[in-house]
């Protein structure tokens, strides 16, 4: 897989979820069967902005040649969401979350492949030369 294809996957699915937890946090954290008190929503809406933040670095990034800069990019994305992805199901088998957040940690660990085969794709090209 390609940066850019990640890069604009990752955008989309930030965007999408940087609106839903914005506009529609109850909804959100309804599906992990999560009761959305006043203090989950307010968490929701921060980590609205910040996926809508994530959403515009990635797409801005989604032309960026081989560098050191996208490296890290990789990196720290790939690390972050298997992060998340664990953690999700560490909830879920603690039984502080629903099945639905496996659906989330299904998208995470998708995602933190795809970073991670670039990756890979990036070092072996390094190493021909």
């Amino acid at each position: 897989m390609s940066f850019r294809t990640i890069a604009v996957i990752t955008s989309a699915v930030a965007l999408l979820l940087g609106l839903a937890y914005l506009f529609l946090g109850a909804t959100v954290v309804g599906r992990w069967q999560i009761l959305p008190t006043d203090s989950v929503l307010l968490l929701a809406r921060r980590i609205g902005c910040l996926y809508l933040g994530l959403s515009l670095m990635y797409f801005l990034a989604r032309s960026a040649p081989p560098s050191v800069a996208r490296t890290a990019l990789a990196a720290g994305s790939a690390l972050a969401l298997s992060l998340l992805a664990l953690c999700g199901v560490y909830e879920l088998t603690a039984g502080h979350a629903g099945p639905g957040i496996m659906v989330s940690a299904a998208v995470e660990f998708l995602i933190a492949l795809g970073f991670g085969s670039v990756l890979v794709a990036e070092r072996r090209t390094a190493a021909r030369g």
